[in-house]
């Protein structure tokens, strides 16, 4: 007996080792820096302390921090790829060629060393004593003097220096509107760690993955520049600028330079953005959020950025609605960057001339925080997850407040997808953000095949489970790091349908979906799944009396079936490329998916017209 009692404890220990081993976790930082910037000449010198927590199963014996703006220098694996890839970011590249011919030439090897970005780590400490590091490009390795063990915080104190880059993507200085510093990945920023171990991938220009994390950041910067960040500023009466109580006296201090002391509690990055000629408006919305506006003192600037205020409102209201409550009290429109960029609090957006010019990116950029800042999946491997889901939503507020049409997004949105199928350049959404082989398969796999995966789970499980999913995903996943499994469980649990081939067909293979109407006899109608993707089927039979039939034929590996009004017949298993049903009348026409939501590459085989 006794023997037993010490098998059954020890039987027990490992089971709550391995249930312990295998819970979720994820690691926590808490950044407080000081930096002084030296706005003319585009440096900035700063102290970092950092406190990390290991709240994961293993001991660490390494660190990782990412220098991003290391990657803005001749010869950088950012400038390599450039200069490697056929379709690279236009962005970043200079046309030497002509528009018919075009020979691209890397922006990155042109800067001179007054014009490079770098961030140089001067010292590290660890617990107090220096620690070894090593740099290779935009990523430093720390060979820990000590192991941080299970549950452990170790401080890491850090000295730095950096130099605004010529703007080049996302970050640096001078915009192509004008906006001096855009200082975006900017700091030493400790890599993540989860379970599927390090994160420290060389910066190539695509996404990001980050620790969540509190900042403390004070800037030190000329007293004429007014400044958007992240965070929430914990000094206004002694900087101004539009942030001071104007029922209060301001405290200012002597000196050409002020102080800025920002506080941003559980984000997982820190940006913020500064000029001499902003204007800063703010909007107290009526869910409580201030809305912070910095853009350009131009006249033509003013009109676009003034009526894109109450749309973001609006746009907030909605996501609030219909994905979850944003969870901090203020969120910055920062003119600056280029094109546009989400960031934890904030976005940068390049120009502004027509609010057409800018709504949308404001829309889509402001829905990166939920899908990113607040679910932040690991972008650089899932962006189809970030940038697909964020367009969805996006598209949904556009349509609601700047097209007054409220209608889930359908197959007038794929040509992007058609397009990269169609020249056989599509890869598939597990690949790697900056090891896709072309610009237009990142872009049109992240942000049009991405979106598409929402748009597919309408057409397979129905509209109001989507949007039921949407908001379960939220909830459960709120600050956390999910992954394409935590979304496809989520819409199983709410649906009750199998989704894991789903998951797979959409996200790890290039198989496509392609339905045919193979023959009509009599009220015998014949279907043919071609393409090698599975689908269920929506029909609709018109009969030769005139009158309408809608049908739906589950998929098997369903083992279950969406809400519909139409009749339900048996199931069509993935196996049989053939399917067949009778009708109760002869048959005039028949045509698969009449909603057009189903992403059927070849829509032309999937009408049949009798002749009589």
């Amino acid at each position: 007996m006794k023997r037993l009692f010490v098998i059954f404890l020890t039987i027990t220990s490992i089971t709550v080792f391995a249930q312990n081993n295998t819970a979720y976790w994820q690691q926590h930082a808490d950044y407080k820096m000081d930096v002084d910037i030296d706005a003319e000449n585009y440096q900035y010198k700063g102290t970092q302390e950092l406190a990390y927590t290991n709240n994961s199963p293993d001991v660490l014996n390494v660190v990782f921090y990412h220098l991003y703006f290391n990657a803005f220098q001749p010869n950088s694996e950012m400038d390599a790829r450039l200069q490697a890839v056929p379709d690279p970011d236009k962005r970043m590249v200079n046309n030497i060629g002509t528009k018919e011919n075009p020979v691209y030439e890397s922006r990155i090897a042109k800067l001179k060393p007054n014009e490079i970005g770098y961030l140089k780590v001067l010292s590290l400490k660890q617990n107090g004593k220096e620690v070894k590091f090593l740099i290779d490009g935009t990523v430093l390795k720390v060979i820990l003097n000590d192991q941080i063990q299970q549950g452990e915080k170790v401080n890491f104190e850090m000295t730095f220096e950096g130099q605004v880059p010529v703007h080049i993507r996302r970050a640096g200085r001078n915009s192509v509107d004008g906006v001096a510093l855009s200082m975006a990945q900017w700091y030493p920023k400790m890599a993540e760690y989860d379970f599927e171990g390090w994160h420290a991938d060389s910066y190539i220009a695509r996404e990001f993955h980050g620790v969540w994390a509190n900042f403390d950041v004070t800037l030190h910067i000329d007293k004429n520049y007014t400044v958007g960040s992240t965070g929430y500023l914990q000094n206004p009466q002694e900087v101004g600028h539009g942030y001071e109580d104007k029922s209060k006296p301001l405290k200012l201090p002597k000196g050409k330079k002020l102080k800025w002391h920002f506080v941003a509690p559980n984000v997982h990055d820190f940006t913020w953005a500064a000029d001499p000629n902003y204007v800063h408006d703010i909007l107290k919305t009526a869910s409580g959020t201030e809305l912070h506006f910095f853009y350009k003192n131009d006249k033509k600037y003013a009109t676009a950025w003034k009526e894109v205020q109450p749309l973001t409102e609006k746009a907030l209201q909605y996501f609030n609605e219909n994905i979850g409550e944003y969870p901090w009290k203020q969120y910055s429109v920062i003119q600056g960057g280029d094109g546009g960029m989400e960031y934890a609090m904030c976005t940068l957006v390049e120009g502004g001339e027509t609010l057409n010019n800018i709504v949308g990116t404001v829309f889509h950029e402001l829905a990166h925080t939920w899908f990113q800042q607040i679910l932040a999946t690991n972008e650089s491997k899932h962006s189809w997850m970030d940038e697909g889901f964020t367009s969805y939503i996006s598209s949904l507020a556009s349509n609601a407040f700047l097209r007054e049409d409220d209608r889930e997004p359908s197959s007038k949105n794929y040509n992007g997808y058609f397009y990269v199928v169609k020249n056989n350049i599509e890869e598939p959404l597990t690949t790697h953000a900056d090891r896709f082989n072309t610009n237009t398969a990142f872009s049109v796999g992240s942000y049009t095949k991405g979106s598409m995966f929402l748009s597919q789970l309408n057409y397979i499980i129905g509209e109001e489970n989507v949007r039921k999913t949407i908001k379960k995903y939220f909830e459960d996943f709120k600050f956390k790091h999910p992954t394409p499994n935590d979304i496809k469980r989520t819409a199983e649990k709410v649906s009750g349908i199998q989704l894991d081939w789903f998951l797979n067909e959409w996200t790890q293979t290039t198989h496509t979906i392609d339905y045919a109407v193979a023959k009509v006899e009599g009220n015998t109608v014949t279907l043919a799944r071609i393409g090698q993707m599975p689908m269920p089927v929506d029909v609709v039979v018109t009969y030769v009396d005139g009158s309408k039939e809608n049908f739906y034929i589950p998929l098997s590996m369903m083992r279950g079936e969406k809400s519909t009004d139409a009749t339900l017949i048996k199931n069509w298993s993935w196996a049989n490329p053939t399917y067949a049903f009778s009708t109760l009348k002869e048959v005039k026409s028949v045509e698969i998916d009449p909603s057009q939501l189903m992403a059927d590459i070849d829509r032309e085989n999937n009408v049949f017209e009798s002749k009589q």
